[in-house]
């Protein structure tokens, strides 16, 4: 892991106290509503409102005259430890969602609800922390409305941090989150493998990825998914870095490895249910073919990767805004 690196990491930017210390502490949200520093952010449909490249935000007096607070899941992230305007150091964060009614109210023209895919890395570090953090807890809580165990229904405590069921407080659910890793691979000739995904257009190409599975190991996660999805074999894993991706509930750990000795680069197979083309490029070759193909967008680690290998940005920008789950 290189520092050079970890700073194109858009996502894992943050300049916030998440103050764990606070969640457990009785009446924490109704003390925080009495507090006039505090702020919220608020999501619709996993898109934020955002201004100038800032997030909005409201205080809580503001959102409870276009809805009911008091019903809404309410989310504390923290307090912030970079200033902005009208938001000094310390400054309380939380997040709630609101339906497409209240998010219409609040404004209505649908361009001004912004997509963390698209507009990481124009944000602030401040804001990138906060809309990711919103983001991941939001979709864990819309997924985890019930008990995975018992089915029973579940509530929102320790300020949004933990979902018990409702009659027994003895029972609790935590925020998961799903590792997954994603390897820029490479070869003799120092040329990176490309695959085009069968959720994406024809021309759309990134690196090969995959989710760690239950009793694997990093490194093993790495060799398998890239033989799975392409035949081909590597060795050599190396940790890159990491960043979340709360589409809905990854973390991306990003690694680089190179193809085995012995092993013909040019003996790749696509699996054909994720993976439906293989390409190898050289530097020359991928940015001459900017406009033919379309890399990934710059929020993501895969760009990072990539762009860490070329040694050099790249300006093309064009993010996938697929489905959150």
């Amino acid at each position: 892991m290189t520092e050079d690196f970890t700073q194109r990491l858009t996502l894992s930017r943050h300049a916030t106290d998440r103050r764990a210390d606070l969640r457990t502490r009785p009446g924490l949200l109704e003390e925080l509503a009495q507090d006039a520093r505090t702020r919220v952010i608020v999501l619709n449909n996993g898109k934020a409102l955002v201004n100038a490249h800032a997030l909005v935000t409201f205080t809580l007096e503001q959102l409870s005259a276009v809805t009911n607070t008091s019903e809404q899941e309410i989310i504390f992230l923290g307090v912030s430890t970079e200033e902005a305007p009208n938001e000094p150091v310390g400054t309380p964060f939380l997040a709630v969602s609101v339906d497409e009614s209240v998010a219409r109210v609040l404004a209505p023209d649908a361009e001004n609800w912004g997509d963390l895919r698209a507009l990481g890395h124009v944000l602030s570090d401040r804001d990138a922390g906060l809309f990711t953090q919103a983001l991941a807890l939001a979709n864990w809580h819309r997924s985890h409305t019930h008990s995975a165990s018992h089915g029973h229904p579940t509530i929102p405590v320790h300020a949004g941090w933990v979902r018990q069921h409702e009659d027994d407080d003895s029972v609790q659910v935590f925020p998961r989150t799903d590792p997954a890793i994603i390897v820029l691979v490479t070869d003799e000739q120092d040329r990176v493998l490309l695959g085009n995904n069968a959720m994406w257009e024809g021309n759309r190409y990134s690196l090969l990825a995959g989710f760690v599975e239950p009793g694997e190991s990093l490194e093993a996660a790495v060799i398998r998914e890239v033989f799975e999805e392409s035949g081909v074999v590597v060795t050599n894993p190396r940790y890159m870095g990491s960043q979340p991706w709360p589409f809905p509930q990854s973390l991306m750990l990003g690694f680089t490895a190179q193809v085995a000795a012995g092993f013909d680069p040019e003996n790749h197979v696509p699996d054909g249910e994720e993976i439906l083309s293989l390409k190898w490029f050289s530097r020359e070759e991928l940015k001459a073919s900017i406009g033919e193909i379309i890399l990934p967008g710059k929020v993501s680690i895969a760009r990072a990767l990539i762009e860490h290998w070329l040694g050099e940005n790249l300006d093309h920008e064009d993010a996938w805004l697929g489905r959150q789950s």
